[in-house]
């Protein structure tokens, strides 16, 4: 009896060792399984791509500092990455789940991601990233929330709702995918969805009986953060809740200050947090509307998403004609006002103690600028691509960031112009040389009809400007140097520019691209790559143990799948939670 009491405390003392080394940084662990389904998402029955046999696809929720470790199984028929939109990955572009810094996952082959949520909270998404594939699903909400020590700049909510709106097509994305090759426009889709399901049939003419629509029942009285995404193809989308105040609070990772709206456009890629007070009389369920916009109206009302808004004690369905779109149909500043009133708030607590308006974006020098033009899609050796300053990105068979760490030649050209090209446009493989700890400006130009929208990865952007017509010298004197948001996904409207500018003090190999599906597929994107001269891993973390090889450095992949070799802050942590069982044992050997 006396070598298992002393066996229970040896193990007691261990575990709190482990404890005091592992307890800094928790980790999360998510299993996903991707692979098709069907569904019926506007009433007939069609592939789509669903996460852990859901669509949409799982919540992964986690507070700042965490790791998180996703373990993605690829059960579909072609090659996958999941890419984590908004999230920082501070130090490890070899997580970001694109293609060019991560080789893809084959079919039946697992591998996981492993990356910490450093300094971040917010609301984000993830998603397939090849081959457009998102347009068939696949995608997700990824909430960070704050450590318990961080005030939030407003009262706790009663709850969370995540809202996921976004076009949609019939056809899957492979279908898709073939019209893009062959020259076609993709064209009007089928319908908006609102978390995976089609519209209510607030109006029968429109709307076809049988459709699964999507119900959110909240308490009266109560107020909750409601979490919306576009992840659509290319449609910007106005979101709306009838009768109903938005109290903007977040956008992508910032808290912003906090305004009321009626409606909010809310263009592809971009997420939002709203804080909205079930103040009504509940007479009746209410509408949850998102509509396309910049488009014909009376063309695209068969389109529209609509959900409802059910409180528990509701007297009734929703009744009557679906609250207005915005009326500006001959004031194309109304959208472009709206979105110069969201505004960064200075005085709150970010994931840190400190406001997040103490960066000073405003005072700091910029080392480096590029004007970014897009225009109409253009034929370049007999097939239709897409262009930013007359290159069209061809992605290599390499990864980028692969053949850094190899110093594989040729794979890459580090030229990329910082003005637009007078030439023809050109198929290349071009990159941005950034300065580690260099202070960008980027200037958006959207020379085509159609809105854009723009992401950044591994970083937050500050918006600082935009307007319609050509950029110039000049127009910085318009520029917000104080408050202006800061997030990852930033609009550009038709025949106008966006000012961003972003500091570059994480180190990696980061995708710059349009979040318009079928723009980006045809070549509209290209890479900064971030060096620190210093090679050290306190600014970039070493290559993953599992990762994957392609291209020139096939040779290097083993047969088998390497994925199931965890890492070993994964495997410590598992190792943890062994331990305490055994502790728990240990102390019932004592008590004994």
């Amino acid at each position: 009896m006396a070598l298992c009491r002393f066996f229970a405390l040896f193990l007691i003392h261990i575990c709190l060792l482990w404890s005091l080394c592992l307890a800094e940084d928790p980790f999360a662990f998510y299993d996903f399984e991707v692979s098709y389904i069907t569904a019926s998402p506007l009433g007939e029955p069609q592939q789509v791509i669903a996460v852990n046999g859901k669509f949409p696809g799982p919540v992964i929720n986690v507070t700042t500092n965490y790791n998180v470790v996703v373990n993605v199984r690829n059960k579909l028929d072609e090659n996958l990455l999941m890419h984590w939109s908004g999230i920082q990955q501070r130090r490890s572009s070899w997580q970001d789940g694109v293609l060019g810094t991560n080789c893809p996952i084959p079919p039946k082959w697992n591998w996981t991601y492993q990356f910490q949520v450093k300094d971040q909270v917010g609301s984000f998404f993830y998603f397939p990233s090849l081959h457009m594939q998102r347009a068939s699903g696949g995608f997700g909400s990824f909430i960070i929330n704050n450590r318990a020590i961080i005030p939030i700049p407003f009262d706790t909510p009663h709850g969370d709702i995540v809202i996921m709106i976004g076009d949609w097509y019939k056809r899957n994305h492979t279908a898709l995918r073939r019209a893009l090759d062959t020259g076609r426009e993709l064209g009007m889709p089928d319908g908006v969805l609102i978390n995976g399901k089609g519209p209510y049939q607030y109006n029968s003419t429109l709307v076809p009986d049988g459709i699964d629509y999507e119900t959110i029942e909240v308490q009266p009285g109560k107020t909750y953060r409601v979490r919306v995404h576009n992840v659509g193809v290319s449609t910007s989308l106005n979101f709306r809740i009838q009768n109903h105040n938005l109290l903007l609070a977040e956008s992508e990772g910032s808290y912003t200050v906090q305004q009321n709206y009626t409606s909010l456009d809310i263009h592809v890629g971009q997420s939002y947090s709203f804080l909205v007070t079930m103040d009504q009389n509940a007479s009746s369920d209410y509408y949850i509307v998102a509509s396309a916009r910049f488009v014909n109206e009376s063309t695209w009302k068969r389109v529209t998403g609509v959900g409802i808004l059910h409180y528990t004690n509701s007297k009734g369905k929703a009744k009557g004609p679906l609250p207005e779109a915005p009326n500006d149909e001959f004031d194309k500043t109304f959208s472009m006002n709206q979105a110069r009133s969201i505004r960064w708030n200075v005085s709150a607590s970010g994931a840190r103690p400190n406001p997040q308006g103490s960066f000073r974006y405003g005072s700091i020098n910029v080392t480096d600028v590029y004007v970014l033009k897009n225009k109409a899609p253009v034929t370049i050796d007999g097939k239709k691509r897409t262009t930013l300053n007359g290159i069209s990105f061809v992605n290599p068979a390499t990864p980028l960031r692969l053949a850094d760490q190899y110093k594989v030649k040729g794979v890459y050209k580090l030229d990329f112009p910082e003005r637009p090209l007078t030439g023809p446009p050109k198929l290349e493989t071009s990159v941005i040389n950034g300065t580690y700890r260099g202070f960008m400006e980027i200037i958006l130009q959207n020379n085509h009809t159609k809105m854009q929208t723009y992401h950044l990865d591994g970083y937050a952007v500050f918006v600082v400007g935009m307007d319609y017509g050509e950029w110039t010298e000049n127009s910085r004197g318009t520029y917000n140097k104080w408050d202006g948001i800061a997030r990852s996904t930033v609009q550009v409207y038709p025949g106008a520019w966006t000012a961003i500018l972003v500091s570059l003090d994480n180190v990696g190999i980061w995708n710059i691209r349009t979040e318009n599906l079928d723009s980006w597929y045809l070549g509209q994107e290209t890479y900064i790559r971030v060096v620190n001269p210093e090679q050290t891993n306190k600014t970039e973390l070493p290559i993953p143990d599992n990762a994957l090889y392609c291209g020139a450095l096939s040779k290097l992949q083993k047969p088998e799948d390497i994925s199931s070799a965890t890492s070993i802050r994964g495997y410590t942590s598992k190792l943890l939670f062994t331990l305490m069982m055994l502790a728990c044992a240990a102390m019932s050997i004592l008590s004994y």
